[in-house]
């Protein structure tokens, strides 16, 4: 989320304002305290896109199986 914005060179609270949110949810977002969902998600997938920003999903973003429901 950081990386992000800053490749977008927009403040927290620029980015905020775009969003319709408070800054201090894009600040839990980029600490990892909350994940963006919903709409918030979609937005920020087409100003990604937009901004041609480009990123690997890291091991903990990706959701993987639990080893229980691998059992049964």
């Amino acid at each position: 989320m950081r990386a992000l914005r800053q490749h977008m060179g927009v403040t927290q609270q620029e980015l905020a304002q775009e969003l319709g949110a408070r800054q201090q949810t894009i600040s839990e977002w980029e600490t990892g305290l909350y994940q963006p969902r919903g709409l918030s998600q979609k937005l920020l997938t087409i100003i990604a896109e937009r901004a041609d920003f480009r990123y690997e999903a890291r091991e903990e973003d990706t959701p993987s199986p639990s080893k229980d429901a691998a059992k049964g």
